[in-house]
């Protein structure tokens, strides 16, 4: 049985994805998230599409006056169809009657912009406009039609196929035959339309999309665009996808690229392919991932950096470069089913993703720093901000392609929960959920999860139904509980420790059986790889998934996050608020607010070590932290995730040839 509603539907793979019919957020930490979304987050980016002018761009467009009257970016238009397809699947979710009249409205406006060929764009091709396909590299034009795709696909995959799916297979066709065999032999500068053109060609059938989508990827890398500014790796077009060996250039392309090259390589059975990319996000998460999951260390280009270098305090992390990376490891995991890819998109979800929408879900982050050093300016309710200038979140951005891929990813969320193949059903992310499917021959299953995740480590599986035959419930362990101890209770009571990894139990199911996970998720320090030159001597505080970071708002008399120091001799603990369910609470860490004494401000600020005017300690004291997700809820401040020690400075102790300052 294969669900129709789906994001992502393999015809192949390790693993086969539950789709929106078949699981159910009820509760907890995602379901508020998910509820805002709809409540909210969708009503907010569609006013604010109408009083920037990026939906009356479509009208603009028909009536002729685009050339005079056009608003926003080159690639504006796809924020119009990322808002259709986050629609399109809350409307999948439950009583979707309301955006079932909102996609209607958006189609309205959007289709009389169809030229005859299928070419959709306000941008390009008109009267007073640059020409069709003039500008590969930063057009945007395949781009955007990649969204209109993907959005065409989930109204289908919701709700069958309506006008919005025949308008986006009408660009698709224009698409392909476009830049098929004969056509123009190139590419778009951002990647996107890869994953689109796969995903239609699943939910058509029709090869033709497949092959385009193959075509590009294979297209790329061999110095066809014009270099630019940032050169060619910023559009990965310095190297073939199966010859590089890590992520680079612009985080966002480089992810989305390699989602493509995924779908391609499992719909075409290229293991070389596939084998390509897992090498890259294998190098990737080792030496250009931030602790949080985020990706993407230059602010000046928004991409990777070298090796190592992952300065918090420059840290971009796009939140659309976190949407990405989710994308991918979901996509890895369907195909290799290895757990891995599960734990990369459980810490991004819960330290990206869920850190960029406000508790209101009405603004947002771009960037997602790990070490603010200013208090930041509230944004002006009625101006959209500059990217990544605003220390609070900001309602709307003159480039606001993350409020929107927030709220497609929060709309899709429960696809990323579970899977099931030939043996049995997989657990990934963990939510209190529904879920019903079907096993190999028709074999009805329902389960019903209950948890307190993050907040706590317990998670508990009850058997709604099942057949009379043995199968596996599989759980997985996050790496994150690697050096403490694990549990699995089964059935009958048995409990067993479990590792990191993937645990199962193969039995004859009866309803009401249930199954218990039990994850270590105290509060535990964590020190980086010295090679991160940035936060060395500085140490972290995880909690189950959740990253942790100190605010000023927390310090007393004033004082700001570089006076913290940290006392890693004693483990952190949990404080006010640690176990409340769904928000992770606080943590408490031994350290001190260190002072200046007798220090001028315009001072050297370089001295020997043990220069008497260096830093003097106050009185030892409990230093609140909170999750990362939360930081900033509480007004402006300033905040760190990497925190220095009280053993700062000690020199390295030659015979052991390690730095005991860390």
């Amino acid at each position: 049985m294969t669900s129709s509603v789906l994001p992502v539907a393999p015809t192949r793979g390790r693993l086969r994805p539950l789709g929106l019919d078949e699981v159910r957020i009820t509760g907890g930490f995602w379901a508020r998230r998910r509820h805002t979304n709809t409540t909210a987050t969708l009503d907010h980016c569609r006013d604010w599409m109408d009083r920037v002018g990026w939906t009356g761009n479509f009208r603009a467009a028909v009536e002729g006056r685009i050339h005079r009257d056009r608003r926003g970016r080159e690639f504006a238009d796809s924020e119009v169809y990322k808002l259709l397809e986050a629609m399109a699947w809350e409307a999948a979710n439950g009583d979707g009657a309301p955006l079932d009249a909102e996609i209607t409205a958006l189609t309205d406006l959007v289709a009389p912009a169809q030229e005859a060929d299928g070419y959709l764009s306000t941008a390009f091709g008109r009267p007073g406009q640059p020409a069709r396909y003039s500008d590969l590299e930063e057009g945007h034009e395949l781009y955007c039609q990649g969204h209109l795709v993907q959005a065409g696909v989930a109204q289908a995959r919701a709700r069958g196929e309506g006008e919005l799916a025949k308008i986006a297979q009408r660009a698709a066709d224009h698409v392909c035959a476009t830049f098929g065999p004969g056509g123009i032999e190139a590419f778009c500068g951002h990647p996107q339309i890869e994953s689109a053109l796969v995903e239609l060609a699943r939910l058509t059938g029709r090869q033709r999309y497949l092959d385009q989508a193959a075509l590009f990827v294979d297209r790329r890398g061999h110095g066809t665009l014009t270099e630019g500014e940032f050169g060619r790796a910023y559009f990965q077009d310095d190297l073939p996808v199966r010859r590089a060996t890590a992520l680079r250039g612009h985080a966002v392309r480089a992810l989305y690229l390699a989602a493509g090259a995924v779908d391609v390589a499992v719909e075409t059975g290229d293991d070389e392919l596939l084998a390509a990319v897992v090498r890259q996000w294998e190098a990737t998460v080792a030496r250009r991932t931030y602790l949080t999951g985020g990706m993407g260390s230059h602010h000046r280009d928004e991409s990777f950096g070298a090796d190592f270098v992952l300065p918090p305090d420059r840290a971009y992390s796009e939140t659309c470069a976190g949407v990405a990376s989710v994308m991918l490891g979901w996509r890895l995991l369907l195909a290799t089913g290895e757990p891995r890819f599960a734990d990369l998109v459980e810490r991004t979800l819960f330290n990206v993703v869920a850190t960029s929408p406000s508790e209101d879900g009405r603004s947002f982050f771009y960037a997602n720093t790990l070490h603010r050093r200013h208090r930041g300016v509230a944004p002006q309710a009625d101006v959209d901000s500059p990217r990544a200038d605003s220390g609070l979140r900001a309602p709307w951005f003159a480039v606001s392609c993350c409020p929107t891929n927030v709220a497609r990813t929060l709309a899709q969320l429960p696809a990323y929960l579970a899977t099931a193949d030939d043996e049995g059903v997989q657990l990934h992310q963990y939510a209190d959920a529904d879920i019903a499917t079907s096993l190999t021959g028709g074999r009805g299953v329902a389960l019903r999860v209950r948890t307190d995740y993050p907040s706590g480590g317990s998670v508990t599986v009850r058997i709604g139904r099942s057949p009379a035959h043995p199968w596996a419930l599989s759980l997985r362990v996050p790496q994150w509980a690697a050096g403490a101890t694990a549990w699995l209770v089964d059935p009958d009571g048995v409990r067993r420790p479990v590792a990191p990894g993937t645990a199962a139990v193969t039995r004859v199911f009866r309803p009401g059986d249930e199954i218990r996970l039990e994850l270590p998720v105290a509060p535990r320090w964590i020190h980086a790889d010295p090679r991160i030159d940035a936060v060395r001597g500085t140490v972290a505080v995880q909690r189950g998934p959740l990253v942790y970071c100190a605010e000023s708002v927390d310090l007393p008399d004033g004082h700001e996050v570089d006076a913290i120091r940290v006392d890693t001799s004693a483990d952190p603990e949990d404080g006010p608020g640690g176990g409340t369910e769904g928000t992770g609470g606080t943590v408490v860490v031994a350290g001190e607010v260190a002072v200046r004494e007798g220090r001028s401000e315009a001072a050297w600020p370089y001295e020997p070590l043990g220069h008497p005017h260096e830093q003097q300690p106050a009185d030892p004291t409990g230093i609140v932290l909170v999750p990362y997700h939360s930081w900033a809820d509480r007004g402006p401040s300033t905040m760190r995730v990497w925190l220095p020690t009280t053993e700062e400075g000690r020199p390295e102790d030659p015979d052991s040839g390690t730095d005991t300052g860390r």
